[in-house]
């Protein structure tokens, strides 16, 4: 009777320590590039939320990990944007609106960058196309999940057909 207990408890090791355990798959931003979202826009219209980063910004990393891995704010931005992640420093040319912008050597940044920041650069920033002809709103810095809330649902649920993002944001009651 011992023998059998010792090998059930060997047995019982085996499986429990080479059994395959499948993690949780954890959703994530569906990332597209400039070209997938050009395409997209053409059968479907939806706000477009860009986050400009660079490879050396630290704030743009802290973001990554905090805000843009957040699920209220995954789930979020897949329901109601297009979402593209653009490397300011990009050195390949970026199509928006029939416009070509390209790489500046003497910035070092992209022409695109300039554009959607009207010249107020820094990293990273939060740009949103409500409509691709529209001009964008960009929102400099690093953003916490529930600093970002109002910003995406004013845009995400298009307040900002009807007011002015301080009478919305003054009003707004966050849930996350």
């Amino acid at each position: 009777m011992e023998r059998k207990a010792v090998f059930a408890l060997i047995a019982c090791w085996f499986i429990f320590c080479f059994a395959k355990v499948n993690p949780t798959v954890k959703e994530k931003i569906n990332w597209l590039s400039i070209d997938e979202l050009n395409l997209k826009l053409k059968t479907e219209t939806k706000p477009v939320l860009i986050d400009l980063f660079t490879n050396w910004c630290y704030w743009c990393k802290v973001m990554d990990k905090k805000t843009y891995n957040d699920s209220k704010v995954i789930s979020y931005i897949n329901n109601h944007f297009y979402a593209v992640k653009l490397n300011a420093e990009t050195k390949e040319t970026v199509e928006w609106n029939n416009k070509d912008y390209k790489y500046n050597s003497e910035s070092k940044l992209n022409d695109f960058t300039f554009y959607v920041t009207q010249g107020q650069v820094g990293f990273p920033t939060t740009v949103i196309f409500p409509e691709a002809k529209q001009p964008p709103a960009s929102i400099p810095g690093f953003m916490e999940p529930k600093d970002i809330e109002s910003i995406l649902k004013y845009f995400g649920e298009g307040y900002y057909k009807t007011q002015k993002f301080e009478e919305f944001s003054a009003n707004f009651k966050p849930t996350w």
